[in-house]
């Protein structure tokens, strides 16, 4: 049996031991994660350990981190926050929304709409 077929018997509640937020604020899915270089440590849980591994050699968002282990958001958000605040990653969340223009709001989607459109 693979680890990825294993982790769908455990319930996703026990990966976060029971916690629906980390204790950092509320990690939005756009939101980029990248390990700390040169940081060494031992992994809290091997959830932990695979987000480390794929942090650390590249940057990716929660939601693409969330995809590359099959594990729900939620559980990823927890375990992401868990990790940043123990300083084994940092997370870029972009400017704060709520001090953006609605300028700025209608560019971003206005982009996304081009991007779409592209496709």
């Amino acid at each position: 049996m693979e680890y990825d077929e294993e982790a769908r018997l455990v319930r996703p509640y026990t990966l976060t031991r029971g916690r629906t937020r980390s204790g950092s604020a509320h990690l939005p899915l756009e939101a980029l994660v990248r390990g700390v270089p040169g940081v060494t440590a031992t992994p809290a849980s091997p959830e932990h350990g695979r987000i480390l591994a794929l942090v650390s050699a590249q940057i990716l968002s929660v939601v693409e981190v969330s995809a590359h282990l099959s594990l729900p958001l939620g559980v990823v958000r927890v375990l992401i926050g868990d990790l940043a605040g123990d300083g084994l990653v940092i997370v870029h969340t972009g400017s704060n929304p709520a001090t953006q223009t609605p300028q700025a709001h209608l560019k971003v989607l206005e982009s996304v709409l081009d991007g779409i459109s592209a496709l």
